[in-house]
């Protein structure tokens, strides 16, 4: 469960799917830091109606978990703001190659997309919970295009490390399907191509989530020995605790 100390929805004009991750009960109660890390769907539509509201929540640091290619499409945030901006490509099989058939459960099609994240894309996963670890760093804002998949996969993996429950994990994720009408509506106009038929893929079902985690650790015993199979230290986990819980 959460105390919202502060708003978790960031009300920018056409950033739909910006949030605080901040709020949560985690280790030995402690409470997950508020304004801390913030999670966000693509940032290059931030205006300069949203200007003043974006620099005053301090952000330091961008991770942009996009492909080259999308970037060079969509666009990326805008330099003026002086960030230190991460270009960490989580690697992936391409979604549009992968079949869905119908006796499949969409959660289960869902999980198994962020398994692949979690496989393929270790070395992007790495660098981030590295930086995420890193208090130096804060505040940082994790996105991909919608922030709901390779944002949700790593924001779920910094929350777990953080003792956040399963439950309040697929709760933050399934937020996000209330961003995805306004930004669907959006890409519709713009870019319908990211969209039509595609639909299946921009759910955000708290089971899947959940599917994830639970496979993760069947797979590695734990989300801790996972983070360290991939690279991360204990000495980089406890500083993530360390600034990251009150």
């Amino acid at each position: 469960m959460a105390v919202e100390q502060y708003p978790r929805n960031l009300g920018f004009s056409a950033t739909y799917n910006f949030r605080d991750v901040g709020g949560y009960s985690g280790l030995d109660g402690r409470t997950v830091r508020w304004r801390r890390l913030f999670r966000a769907d693509a940032l290059h539509r931030l205006g300069e109606a949203d200007a003043s509201a974006f620099q005053a929540l301090g952000v330091r640091t961008v991770i942009d978990l996009r492909r080259p290619h999308e970037i060079e499409r969509y666009g990326r945030v805008a330099e003026r703001y002086g960030l230190a901006y991460q270009n960490l490509v989580l690697q992936h099989v391409d979604w549009d190659e992968v079949g869905r058939s119908d006796d499949v459960v969409h959660e289960r099609w869902l999980a198994d997309r962020y398994l692949n994240f979690a496989e393929d894309g270790r070395e992007a996963i790495e660098a981030s919970l590295r930086i995420i670890a890193d208090p130096g760093q804060a505040p940082v804002i994790v996105h991909c295009m919608a922030g709901k998949d390779r944002t949700g996969t790593v924001c779920a993996l910094t929350l777990a490390l953080l003792g956040v429950s399963d439950e309040d994990i697929a709760a933050d994720y399934a937020l996000t399907t209330n961003a995805m009408t306004p930004l669907t509506d959006y890409l519709l106009e713009k870019h319908p191509s990211a969209v039509l038929g595609k639909e299946h893929m921009w759910d955000s079902p708290p089971a899947a989530m959940l599917m994830f985690l639970d496979d993760l650790r069947a797979l590695h015993g734990s989300i801790e020995n996972y983070v360290r199979e991939i690279g991360l230290s204990d000495a980089e986990i406890d500083s993530m605790r360390g600034h990251l819980l009150e």
